[in-house]
């Protein structure tokens, strides 16, 4: 599967690029790169704008190729490489889904597409939770906390627990946006459960490293130098 989804990264990445350049020209000078809460747009930026996220996507590309090999041989993503390479695939169709809808909104003038990227934004979120609990301990993908890097127990205790808050906030904020809920309401539902959704695996790592440490039962190899 690694081989596939390196594969549709770069031909999402490639389609990004070469839609952008095709619809370039009919794009006004002026495009709508901002929302406010209400879905209206408070913010307008060039035309070049359009072809930021291509360029992201790229780099994103570039930097996932470099991190198996930037890697330390203790954190090498080898051990779960094909959800490092999924995680990327998710990470691109998100940020095409989005260029797509920014696209739209530009060249078509339909601006109001707050809910929709809210749901791309969450969508991610929950394909992301699915496969947090075959990340192992690296440097760069997952939550990476001090406790979490010192010990590989608290490591997978903390993504499995993270797969959980991270589906329950995706749920709890598709659910707002399908909902005939204000606006507002919604963006402060969906940002609020995303918040807790990472920030609740975070405060657990270190609950967890606490106890463990307290009760004699971290490995001496596991505890952080220093």
């Amino acid at each position: 599967m690694t081989r596939l989804y390196i594969i549709l990264s770069l031909l999402l990445t490639t389609a990004a690029l070469v839609a952008t350049l095709i619809i370039y020209p009919q794009l006004p000078e002026r495009i709508p790169i901002h929302w406010n809460i209400q879905g209206e747009v408070d913010g307008h930026g060039a035309r070049i704008w359009s072809l930021l996220t291509p360029a992201i996507l790229i780099g994103f590309l570039l930097l996932f190729w470099a991190i198996p090999w930037l890697s330390p041989k203790p954190f090498a993503v080898d051990s779960f490489r094909s959800t490092y390479w999924f995680i990327l695939l998710v990470l691109t169709a998100m940020f095409v889904y989005l260029h797509g809808l920014l696209m739209w909104a530009a060249w078509s003038g339909k601006v109001d597409i707050t809910r929709a990227m809210l749901a791309g934004m969450l969508v991610m979120f929950c394909l992301l939770g699915n496969v947090l609990g075959k990340v192992r301990r690296n440097l760069y993908v997952g939550v990476r906390t001090p406790w979490t890097l010192a010990s590989e127990r608290v490591w997978n205790e903390t993504h499995r627990l993270a797969g959980r808050t991270f589906v329950g906030a995706a749920i709890l904020g598709l659910l707002a946006v399908v909902l005939p809920v204000p606006l507002p309401a919604v963006i402060i539902t969906v940002v609020a459960s995303m918040i807790v959704g990472s920030l609740v695996p975070v405060a657990y790592s270190l609950i967890l490293y606490k106890r463990l440490e307290r009760r004699g039962e971290l490995d001496v190899n596991e505890k952080p130098m220093g």
